[in-house]
């Protein structure tokens, strides 16, 4: 493997995102700046400035014109991709723990923590509602409260202890899976508004991570209980189980081949050591279908956060606690190993 090393953040990376033809690559981190790079030579093609905290999720829209940032300012900002200006501002009243265009690229779902006396909520605006907002003469200005209430259109209180730390959508913008800090995966219907159409809890710590496969007929969750686990996301019926010896922040399914990368580690204030070998900062990947172990990488100084395959399925990124996303391009040998069963 030839890893491309970015090196653009201060702070821990939170998330990273390819756009769907794979030729830019999304981060977000502590540092409050997020940045897109270019896949092809690791070159870093601007940023997005404006987030006062930590920014905790990042998601481009399927055409490459928008990008959504979460952000722990209590801020959820929408960007111009090609300029990296703001385009729209919502605030909430807590910090943004996740967000995601919908499929068409109108709806934004996103998830705020529970905060300063005030529960989690799960939220969907339309962005074409925002659009339509007079922001010409004050690009950065924010949305009026009045503004952010016609906007949302759907608006969910959690119970305690069961904030949303990841989302998916899914077909046709119809409903949305959610993975929660209690183990809890939940489906909601948005033709049927309330409580979620189905509910299940596969994990025994918080699901920090939830990906699809190329044809979304499964999807892989991560979780703090050191397993990753496959599901059917109409049904949310568990398929296979991933065991691993650490937490585990993100697992990324192969759009090509029956694999399945995971990526975590053990956080740098739990172990003695912030060595690699301590801390099992590696990249696992894992057989889809007879969830065997076949290999391991090396590279990155922490646990890490996030973890995506790229479209094509020639390479994958990793962003870690250590500030650097790695992208790795696989070697004909990747490609060329077969599984041995009877």
């Amino acid at each position: 493997m030839k890893p491309l090393s970015l090196n653009g953040h201060e702070r821990s990376i939170t998330k990273i995102r390819y756009n769907l033809e794979g030729d830019l690559l999304f981060s977000s981190s502590k540092d409050n700046t997020p940045n897109v790079w270019y896949t092809i030579n690791g070159e870093r093609l601007g940023t997005f400035d404006g987030h006062t905290g930590a920014v905790w999720c990042i998601d481009p829209k399927w055409d490459s014109t928008k990008v959504v940032t979460g952000s722990g300012d209590c801020t959820l900002c929408i960007w111009d991709c090609e300029t990296g200006s703001r385009l729209d501002l919502i605030k909430t009243e807590t910090s943004v723990r996740s967000a995601l265009f919908s499929y068409s690229g109108n709806l934004i779902l996103y998830s705020t923590d529970q905060q300063m006396n005030k529960p989690a909520e799960l939220n969907i605006i339309d962005t074409r509602i925002v659009d339509s907002q007079p922001n010409e003469e004050e690009p950065n200005a924010n949305v009026d409260d009045d503004d952010d209430l016609k906007n949302n259109i759907f608006s969910f209180t959690l119970p305690s202890k069961s904030k949303v730390l990841s989302t998916l959508w899914g077909i046709l913008d119809q409903s949305f899976i959610c993975g929660m800090e209690n183990g809890k995966l939940a489906k909601w219907d948005l033709r049927q508004p309330g409580e979620p159409l189905l509910e299940t809890e596969p994990h025994k710590a918080q699901i920090n991570d939830l990906q699809y496969n190329k044809d979304q007929t499964f999807f892989v969750s991560a979780s703090k209980d050191n397993t990753a686990k496959l599901f059917d996301p109409f049904t949310l019926e568990h398929l296979k189980t991933y065991v691993t010896e650490r937490p585990v922040n993100s697992a990324s399914i192969s759009p090509i081949l029956d694999h399945v990368a995971v990526g975590g580690g053990q956080e740098a204030m739990e172990v003695t050591r912030t060595a690699s070998e301590s801390g099992k900062f590696e990249s696992r990947f894992f057989h889809l279908i007879f969830e065997e172990e076949f290999a391991r990488l090396k590279g990155h100084f922490g646990p890490i956060q996030s973890l995506a395959f790229h479209p094509d399925g020639r390479s994958f990124a990793t962003g870690a606690e250590d500030g650097y996303i790695r992208i790795q391009s696989f070697d004909d040998s990747y490609f060329n190993f077969k599984m041995e069963y009877e």
